[in-house]
């Protein structure tokens, strides 16, 4: 049998080049190691590598939402790469008793109260038998919290600012004190928020400011 060497010689010149081509677009797909830190939450760390929050937990299913701490190992999945940081939300502007919010509202508060915040959605699985409604029997809404009565009075108006989360206005939220829960004790609180469970549940554990309205 006769070989073409000439082109046995240009199609393994060939097969070399693609593999080199391929080569960045394999690395760039490869999952990442990566260790957390203490303030780190599945939705920060989905804009920080520009991966999908759904993404992010299939690829840690081990992982609760709720607890992710310091020293903690995840792996972040394709489509790692590193975004732009985002331009910052308008902050309220804050003076001795007052807010002025980022839509120009003015609010009046008596006190100030650094809380550590989670977030719950309107899932039968977060609810149980009484569906997706507040202490009261209202629906559940934007703007609905669940808080420890002891601490913070059913039907106080307060405004939260502190967190980072798309499902949240940016600038900070007014909302009510209408809802309790069993883990809700001390100072915490427990933020509606509209979405999936798996979308509410990137918020994780967040330090905020509560002030609470006059």
């Amino acid at each position: 049998m006769m070989y073409n060497w000439k082109k046995l010689s240009m199609r393994s010149a060939a097969l070399v080049l693609g593999t080199a081509l391929m080569l960045p677009a394999l690395t760039a797909n490869a999952a990442t190691p990566y260790t957390t830190k203490d303030t780190d939450t599945f939705w920060k760390l989905s804009r920080q590598f520009n991966v999908p929050v759904k993404k992010l937990m299939a690829a840690n299913p081990k992982v609760d939402p709720l607890n992710i701490y310091a020293g903690l190992k995840l792996v972040i999945p394709s489509n790692a790469a590193a975004m732009s940081k985002p331009a910052a939300a308008k902050e309220p502007t804050i003076t001795a008793q007052s807010i002025t919010t980022s839509s120009g509202q003015s609010l009046s508060f008596s006190k100030v109260m650094d809380i550590k915040a989670t977030a719950y959605s309107d899932s039968a699985e977060e609810n149980g038998k009484w569906g997706p409604v507040d202490y009261f029997g209202n629906p559940l809404k934007l703007g609905t919290i669940a808080v420890d009565p002891k601490v913070i009075p059913f039907g106080t108006k307060v405004f939260i600012t502190g967190y980072d989360f798309s499902g949240l206005p940016s600038g900070g939220l007014v909302a009510t004190a209408t809802d309790k829960g069993g883990a809700i004790k001390g100072n915490r609180i427990d933020i509606f928020v509209p979405g999936s469970r798996s979308f509410v549940s990137g918020f994780g554990y967040q330090s905020v400011k509560v002030y609470i309205l006059k």
